[in-house]
């Protein structure tokens, strides 16, 4: 089809790019748009399939990570889920609502541009009216097998590409410190997953490894590490800890359930949330002690259960702050029985550099390192100005860092597009499916989005939550009223909030994806 000069495959609808656990969502809640879905790969999965290792497992239990009309199979099995069973799931999924139809495997796509029909950029007006009949975005896509560029249009565009994988967050060394003078080998943890099982073993076993970083990929590395180095020959491996972040052994805490304290409308009726009422922050306030005791009483579990203070890992910040950051870790079995052994060390440090043999840390300690494993995240941000076109580039984040989505889905100032994936749970999967069941009714016109105005209002104060709640608010986490910003979303959907059969259960119950099934 030709546009003007230009020569495009096909003009739809809706374009989806990204095929990992929202791109799948967002296909089948848009599938009678017949969305195009562009995956780089050969799979989908996301960073289940690319960013994952022999030992990666669900943080959470199956039950709360699952689409609300397709369960687990064995959905009771309290084991978390390896990252193989994930996708599993994943592609049952896909296959049972017959989406892999609209992917488009091996189609990486590397530039999109905006079309405005009027020669001005008017977010208000194009929102008005989601579906013109005409393009509103050009999308160039590689495919794998030849390296040719094909052009796509569309009237919606949908961003699944993901704050994770792709592109690796890295440190950045003064001249002459960086990874140039070490005569080992340095891996971020995004090539180190891309090893198999022989590979990750030949690279770790008798090897002098550090591993910098201390969230999830790291503890799963080092354990890997350690694993690896078993017997007279194996060397531990030192992690290098710049920021400490509570960790938890299982959802129990003082033989309790975990979603006590957190999960419920009781326990989170404790905590800030956006546009709330002058009563509702009253009683925040009035009821902030009893929010610290909760943060207290884990603590004070973990500190008992975990020997963080005979390795110096005890945080100074609460643990109310990694939870409402998405932070929170679970430890994969063994890994303290591994560091008693003496194959896990620990070094805390805010500034390392390479040396010839290793790495330096700033006190001058200098670490023997054969192979260094880089944990230090990835950069989804800059994945998304990469392919954003100018003005829009500019606009995707605020001052303070943060990619302002409206009910984490709609940036105000970008017409005609959505974003799903970047706004963070307890649950990233459910609240993937609730965005995008909330997508659905909004291209249907079913509701229509406040102005833009409003909606800058309303992503400003759930900022602003955010900064007075944790101190590692850029992660843009929900998980201290996620039910209630799910009840938004289910107003605006003309659906009712409150899912449970009887009020006890209303306020004291967990909530999983099983509740938002579409016939309660």
């Amino acid at each position: 089809m030709v546009i003007g000069e230009k020569n495009y495959q096909s003009i739809s609808k809706v374009g989806i790019i990204g095929g990992g656990v929202s791109g799948i969502a967002a296909a089948k809640q848009l599938s009678r748009y017949q969305p195009v879905v562009f995956e780089a790969t050969s799979y989908i999965g996301g960073v289940w399939k690319h960013c994952s290792y022999t030992s990666t497992k669900l943080q959470t239990p199956r039950c709360d990570y699952e689409f609300s009309d397709f369960p687990w199979p064995q959905r009771d099995n309290s084991s978390f889920p390896s990252h193989v069973e994930i996708l599993e799931y994943l592609n049952a999924y896909a296959t049972h609502f017959d989406v892999l139809k609209f992917v488009r495997f091996n189609s990486k796509v590397v530039e999109v541009r905006f079309i405005d029909p009027d020669q001005k950029i008017s977010t208000t007006e194009v929102n008005a009216n989601w579906f013109s009949g005409k393009p509103m975005w050009e999308v160039a896509v590689r495919l794998n097998q030849d390296n040719t560029i094909q052009w796509y249009a569309f009237e919606f565009l949908v961003m699944c590409a993901g704050k994770y994988g792709d592109i690796p967050k890295l440190p950045v060394f003064p001249k002459q410190k960086g990874p140039e003078i070490f005569n080992g080998m340095v891996l971020h943890s995004l090539e180190y997953s891309k090893l198999d099982k022989a590979s990750v073993s030949k690279l770790l076993k008798g090897k002098k490894v550090v591993i910098i970083g201390y969230k999830k990929s790291a503890i799963d590395l080092a354990l890997e590490c350690a694993e690896a180095n078993q017997g007279v020959d194996g060397q531990p491996c030192t992690m290098i800890i710049r920021t400490l972040h509570w960790t938890v052994p299982s959802y129990w805490i003082w033989g309790l359930p975990f979603f006590l304290f957190y999960s419920t409308r009781a326990s989170q009726f404790l905590h800030e949330r956006p546009n709330q009422s002058v009563v509702k922050a009253l009683l925040c306030h009035l009821f902030s002690p009893l929010r610290k005791m909760v943060s207290k009483f884990i603590e004070s579990y973990l500190v008992w259960k975990l020997p963080l203070k005979k390795y110096g890992l005890k945080p100074d910040h609460p643990f109310e702050e990694d939870y409402a950051s998405c932070q929170m870790a679970i430890l994969p079995d063994n890994f303290f029985k591994e560091a008693d052994k003496g194959r896990i060390l620990f070094k805390r440090a805010s500034q390392w550099w390479f040396w010839s043999g290793g790495v330096q840390l700033e006190d001058n300690t200098k670490l023997d390192a054969d192979v260094v494993l880089l944990a230090t995240g990835y950069d989804g941000k800059k994945k998304l100005k990469a392919l954003l076109p100018e003005p829009f580039f500019d606009l995707l984040q605020n001052s303070s860092g943060i990619i302002p989505l409206y009910r984490g889905t709609i940036h105000p100032l970008i017409p005609c597009m959505a974003f799903v994936g970047y706004v963070e749970s307890v649950s990233n999967l459910h609240s993937a499916e609730l965005r995008c069941k909330w997508l659905s009714r909004l291209l249907d016109n079913q509701f229509k989005l406040p102005s833009v105005q409003k909606m800058l209002e309303h992503t400003t104060k759930e900022m602003e939550v955010m900064k007075r709640t944790t101190r590692f608010y850029r992660r843009h986490c929900i998980s201290t009223y996620s039910i209630n910003h799910s009840d938004e979303i289910c107003e605006d959907m003309g659906l009712r909030p409150w899912k449970k059969t009887n009020w006890f259960s209303e306020v004291f119950g967990p909530y999983n994806n099983q509740d938002y099934q579409e016939h309660k």
